[in-house]
């Protein structure tokens, strides 16, 4: 491969976002689109996003929407035409709108094919990776604080984590093989804020919050500002490893009950797990398994690294970016335990 100068080696010109359809990756294009030191944005994703992203250019910008199945050879042609020369890859799903097959051959597949697509290129030489702090998995045998050296104690088993622990084994071999390409991966705590759409933030909205009995999880939070300036930063500068990101401080989910005003119900494993099976078939909340687990034993980071690293700490707190979601839920859902009640007594 040709040497590059100090500055070819700093600044991105034309960057390949995936998953742009989604809410942080909009963001992240539509703040790389805002960078006058980026000569190009071209966001790729299954399907277009909403059509005010694209109308009035309010959110993406001016950046180029490519319709893209990773899972098809179709992503590194848009990367050969395009000369791209940074990949910032967020298109990581973990909702229950997928089934299980169609989100583990989006998450894992489509990864493959773009790490594939990379390797073979002359002109990417910077990858930035959207993971997920869920690879450490929730366990009660898991230390107090994970460190982006700690194995997890016993494995990503299931689900979203799984897919997420497979994803970076595949992203170490790509980094093995291309040492010419900076590599990075950020594994993101809990997205929150007042767009954020997830499995939690639809948990928080309900009126009544039910818990597993015996226990307080602790839970960490990054703000979506946060997570869009992190991001940002790292699709322009080569700083190669892994990196935790997450809001300083942790807050227990009886804490996050009393700032919401929400009541909790603690009901045994057992009974949970199956409140969580019918609000998933119900479409009103994801309790899978690794999400029962996260409400079981909790999970918390370290993020020393990427402070060293970088520099820089998120403004928000773990606190502060579960406040900022709150502040923006000003209607009450429907109540949850009254659907499930309903379900239950049908069976």
């Amino acid at each position: 491969m040709p040497s590059r100068t100090p500055s070819e080696a700093t600044m991105a010109r034309t960057v390949l976002v995936t998953g742009v359809s989604r809410h942080i990756g909009a963001r992240v294009a539509s703040a790389l689109a805002a960078d006058p030191e980026i000569h190009r944005v071209i966001g790729v994703d299954t399907a277009p996003p909403p059509s005010a992203t694209l109308d009035d250019g309010a959110l993406l910008g001016r950046t180029e929407f490519v319709r893209v199945d990773l899972r098809s050879p179709d992503v590194a042609r848009v990367i050969r035409a395009a000369d791209i020369d940074t990949v910032v890859h967020l298109s990581l799903v973990s909702g229950p709108s997928h089934s299980r097959t169609a989100m583990k051959e989006h998450n894992v597949i489509g990864a493959m094919q773009l790490l594939a697509a990379c390797q073979r290129s002359d002109t990417v030489r910077r990858v930035v990776i959207r993971s997920t702090t869920a690879v450490y998995g929730s366990s009660p045998h898991a230390p107090a604080v994970f460190t982006e050296d700690t194995e997890p104690v016993d494995g990503a088993r299931s689900g979203y984590e799984k897919d997420a622990f497979e994803i970076e084994g595949y992203v170490r071999g790509f980094a093995r093989r291309r040492p010419d390409i900076s590599t990075t991966v950020l594994r993101f705590a809990n997205f929150m804020g007042p767009g954020v759409d997830s499995p939690l933030t639809r948990y928080f909205s309900q009126p009544v919050l039910p818990t597993v009995l015996g226990f307080d999880p602790r839970l960490q939070f990054v703000h979506e500002d946060d997570a869009v300036e992190v991001l940002h930063r790292l699709a322009g500068e080569d700083h190669q490893g892994v990196f935790n990101v997450a809001g300083d401080g942790v807050l227990l989910l009886s804490q996050c009950a009393r700032r919401a005003g929400r009541p909790v119900v603690p009901v045994p494993s057992p009974a949970f797990g199956l409140l969580g099976g019918l609000a998933r078939s119900a479409g009103l909340v994801d309790f899978s398994p690794e999400q029962i687990a996260l409400m079981s034993h909790g999970r918390a980071v370290d993020t020393g690294r990427i402070a060293a690293e970088l520099g820089w700490r998120p403004k928000y707190t773990t606190a502060a970016a579960f406040d900022d979601f709150l502040a923006s839920r000003g209607a009450s859902p429907a109540d949850v335990l009254g659907v499930l009640g309903g379900l239950l007594r049908r069976r």
